[in-house]
């Protein structure tokens, strides 16, 4: 069988040919070798000579503390879900969606790469060490190959691999205790002292350091607990073995730190701890005779190849997991091809592309200036890691069942001590790597990807909007200042809601919403409302204007729709405004105002729209709105009368239309027109209306309307018992579009 005919089919999901590794060697095995790295070897030691035993202890425990609670969160939610493959890609990507989890995936996806040509550069220090001769640059392309040729061919060799070089570790660490058994202790723990003084590094010819900088260069060695986790499309039982695998390897990786930091303190000077990165192979030279050598310390050397060359190893087998199942995901480019995986469920596609990125930063030699971004995105996941199991922890849905529980408390800490192992070894660093995912986030949201799992955004938003509606319960009715125009538009026919769509969009656009009630006629010919209505419901949300839709059947129009009001009185994102059409027979017209009372007893607004048949909404460009004629009380108040709602409405339609608003009333006695033009004046301004033209006309009301400065859409008020005949006039006289409110007493245009 050729290479191309292996590389013939997409992942499907339950593929058990794909997970075949268990607990020891998917999870414990890689997770191990990651954590004990080339730091042990190379600066624990150094650690240990700056900060003292004592102090040494306590940066090995906090780092450590940081770390056992994130792998506790992750622990928690792996015990919960059916992980697929991406590790922690996976893990945020179904509880928070691709479009976070992809934010977060693709810079850790590149944060693993150039991870790899960071362990490639330490073993290839650590050789150049012992054969200064050879060429640096052949020494990391060859390393190179080794590695990615291992990688390539499949994970079980990987894994087989790391079998082999966790028993040159495990060697190394026996040869440092017979060394220790052998005499190499020779200090007392006094001697090294319980607080160190912080002497500072060789490159900076010792010019002091502190405490958190100490932490800062150790903090990375617990960094190595996604190791594992990255193989959680190929784990047999991931939700069993991610969790004892992780925590196994993290608790024997705590005790092996813990111990050679005691051996190391006191077999050491703090001169030659500080001095000596290689202190350790120095100091484990007690080992045992060899055909007449002593072998302890190379056994260390061939330790520090191990670590390096293991680091490396699992971080591009996990790396190129990652980006496949991003690829699966089309969270990124080409992810079709990038996502497809041979017969033997290797990701052959997205270790080709790995591959090609380490060999380029291979080229760049140099990777110190984007190191700390490196343990940045590292750190970022293991922050959203813990939130998410906060979010989980904190929602309280039935669907939240791990088979692991921790305390809340564990969560809180992972979080803190993410986010505080950031900001203490670089902040100005921790701000880039949180505007790049900020940034990959931004772009990922307008793809709209659609994932082939559930995630609990929803429940989320519905926690928010409980917590929303208890808090507005516990407030006073009259919140005038955080009103919005929230429709209830009954629907026999969606024909006719077309008509009226233009204006009820601008007249809600764009924090308000619309309700949709479908009146169900029983004559049989509206079969088709539902569909219709879940169409122009998708039609505003397309336009900006939350809409929601609900069909009753059975029922009279003003029956059901009083009903439909009286139970949606009930609900947080209630309506407070009714939208009637004009009525087309006197049936209709009662109809209407046994709803327009109901609707003023419910404290509901109304808005009666009678288009001209003809001019429609015209140009767009004018709004009259008509005032009644107050003599001779012309004093302004909060309450301004059967007003709030048609200034609100028409500075709506104002600001969506770009359109221009005047205010008009008639006045019956001339002398009244200062005080009626004194009124108007100070409601503009008092409502904050610009731009917007006074008008005080004088003579009868009936005479001037005919005669008024012509607008697009005229809007009147809506008397209690209206008479319908009049409302058809003032259409025929304006020779437009009219609009007739009735306040429901809840708005203020003042507010």
């Amino acid at each position: 069988m050729s290479f191309l005919d292996d590389q013939v089919r997409a992942p499907e999901e339950g593929d058990e040919a794909r997970r075949r590794f268990g607990t020891f060697g998917g999870v414990f095995t890689p997770t191990l070798l990651t954590i004990l790295g080339v730091i042990m070897y190379l600066r624990e030691g150094w650690v240990i000579g700056n900060a003292g035993i004592l102090g040494g202890l306590l940066i090995i425990l906090l780092a450590y503390a940081i770390t056992i609670c994130t792998a506790l969160s992750m622990s928690s939610i792996t015990s919960n879900i059916r992980i697929g493959a991406g590790g922690a890609y996976a893990i945020i990507s179904q509880s928070l969606g691709l479009e976070v989890g992809g934010s977060l995936g693709i810079p850790r996806y590149l944060s693993q790469a150039l991870a790899i040509t960071l362990y490639i550069f330490g073993f290839r220090e650590a050789w150049i060490w012992i054969f200064p001769d050879h060429p640096a640059f052949l020494v990391d392309v060859a390393i190179f190959l080794i590695l990615w040729a291992i990688a390539y061919k499949s994970a079980d060799l990987a894994i087989r691999v790391q079998y082999l070089i966790m028993a040159i570790i495990i060697g190394s660490l026996l040869s440092i205790a017979i060394a220790a058994y052998s005499g190499s202790m020779q200090y007392d723990v006094a001697d090294v002292g319980l607080w160190g003084s912080f002497r500072g590094a060789p490159e900076t010819d010792f010019k002091g350091t502190s405490f958190w900088i100490v932490f800062a260069v150790f903090f990375p060695a617990a960094t190595g607990i996604m190791a594992g986790a990255n193989m959680s499309g190929e784990l047999k039982d991931p939700r069993r073995s991610i969790p004892i695998g992780t925590m196994a390897a993290i608790g024997v990786s705590l005790v092996v730190y813990l111990l050679l930091a005691y051996w190391v303190a006191r077999s050491a000077t703090p001169d030659e701890l500080v001095e000596n990165y290689y202190v350790m192979i120095d100091k484990a030279s007690w080992g045992p005779l060899v055909a007449g050598r002593l072998v302890g310390g190379w056994l260390v050397v061939a330790g520090v190849f191990g670590a390096t060359f293991s680091s490396a190893l699992a971080s591009m087998v996990g790396a190129a997991r990652i980006l496949q199942a991003m690829g699966e995901h089309r969270v990124i480019p080409g992810g079709a091809w990038v996502g497809t995986l041979t017969r033997k469920g290797e990701p052959r596609n997205s270790m080709l592309i790995t591959g090609g990125i380490v060999f380029a930063t291979l080229l760049m030699r140099d990777l110190n200036a984007i190191a700390p971004l490196i343990t940045m995105f590292f750190l970022i996941t293991y922050a959203m890691l813990n939130v998410v199991v906060l979010i989980e922890q904190s929602l309280g849905l039935v669907s939240f069942r791990p088979l692991l529980r921790v305390p809340r408390i564990v969560s809180v800490l992972g979080l803190i001590g993410s986010l505080f192992a950031m900001f203490i070894i670089n902040p100005t660093v921790s701000l880039v790597s949180v505007a790049v995912v900020v940034a990959f986030y931004g772009v990922l949201t307008r793809q709209q990807m659609e994932a082939p799992f559930e995630d609990v955004r929803s429940g989320l938003f519905v926690a928010f909007s409980e917590w929303a509606a208890k808090k507005v319960t516990d407030m006073p009715a009259m919140q005038e200042r955080a009103w919005k125009p929230n429709l209830l538009v009954p629907v026999e026919d969606v024909r006719q809601l077309r008509g009226a769509f233009s204006i009820i969009q601008n007249i809600t656009h764009p924090k308000g919403s619309v309700k949709l009630l479908g009146l169900s006629r029983r004559d049989g010919q509206a079969n088709d409302l539902p569909a219709g209505l879940t169409n122009m419901t998708r039609a505003f949300r397309e336009r900006g204007v939350f809409s929601s839709s609900m069909v009753v059947d059975d029922g009279s129009f003003s029956d059901t729709l009083i009903a439909g009001m009286q139970v949606l009185q009930g609900a947080f994102f209630r309506p407070n405004i009714v939208f009637l059409n004009m009525p087309e027979t006197e049936e209709r017209e009662d109809a209407y105002r046994r709803v327009i009372a109901q609707a003023t007893a419910l404290k509901l607004g109304t808005l009666v729209y009678a288009a001209h048949p003809v001019a429609s909404l015209g140009q767009r460009q004018h709004i009259n709105v008509w005032i009644r004629d107050r003599s001779p009380d012309w004093r302004l108040s909060w309450d301004i009368g059967n007003l709030d709602l048609s200034i609100l409405t028409a500075y709506k339609l104002m600001r969506n239309w770009n359109a221009q608003m005047r205010v008009i009333t008639v006045i019956s006695n001339e002398s009244e027109e200062e005080n009626a033009r004194r009124f108007m004046s100070r409601l503009v301004d008092l409502a904050r209306i610009p731009d917007t033209e006074v008008v005080v006309a004088k003579g009868a009301f009936n005479t001037y309307v005919g005669q008024a400065p012509q607008a697009d859409l005229n809007i009147f008020g809506l008397v209690p018992n209206p008479d319908f005949d009049v409302i058809r006039r003032m259409v025929e006289t304006t020779k437009s579009t009219c609009l007739f409110v009735q306040d429901s007493g809840r708005e203020s245009a003042l507010a």
